[in-house]
């Protein structure tokens, strides 16, 4: 009930401020939740609220959790505005390689569908996504993958975040 007091029942958050947990992999959810707990995992938000929601999880907690929200359904994606989603899809397959940015498919799949160590994007709400990669960009988000997303993010402009998550959302 915790959980869902934020990121919805299943996972299916429906305010852009917390992300749609529900479908995420399962080793990419313990990862994140054992960040939290261990204050590895450091921005605004992770701060705010996440420390000290994990911080009296146990291994046993956490690995019950990451299964239940793994097992749900993914989010359903939403149409956006087409010529921002199909420039989101552009740089999502192909990167930016003028600006040394990365296909954001290589790591996070061909689908959005994520693995053990990326995320799930496909159907996340855009505002969540671009707020994500701002803080990567700006270094305000520490731990994990953060080096990799800060060196990928300072290429891209602002709208090109937004037309990044406009694709996302709409997968």
């Amino acid at each position: 009930q915790v959980c869902a007091s934020c990121h919805g029942p299943r996972g299916d958050s429906i305010s852009p401020g917390f992300p749609k947990i529900g479908g995420q992999r399962a080793e990419y959810l313990e990862s994140q939740m054992k960040a939290f707990r261990d204050r590895t995992r450091a921005d605004p938000m992770a701060q705010a609220y996440m420390w000290g929601m994990t911080s009296q999880l146990g291994d046993d907690m956490i690995k019950k959790l990451a299964a239940f929200y793994s097992s749900q359904k993914p989010a359903q994606g939403r149409a956006g505005d087409p010529k921002l989603v199909q420039a989101g899809k552009a740089i999502y397959e192909g990167g930016i390689p003028g600006a040394n940015v990365q296909a954001c498919a290589t790591c996070h799949g061909k689908n959005a569908e994520g693995s053990a160590a990326f995320p799930r994007l496909a159907g996340q709400h855009s505002e969540y996504l671009v707020k994500q990669l701002v803080l990567f960009k700006d270094s305000l988000r520490q731990g994990g993958s953060a080096l990799i997303m800060h060196n990928i993010s300072t290429g891209i402009s602002f709208e090109q975040m937004q037309a990044v998550a406009a694709y996302l959302m709409s997968k």
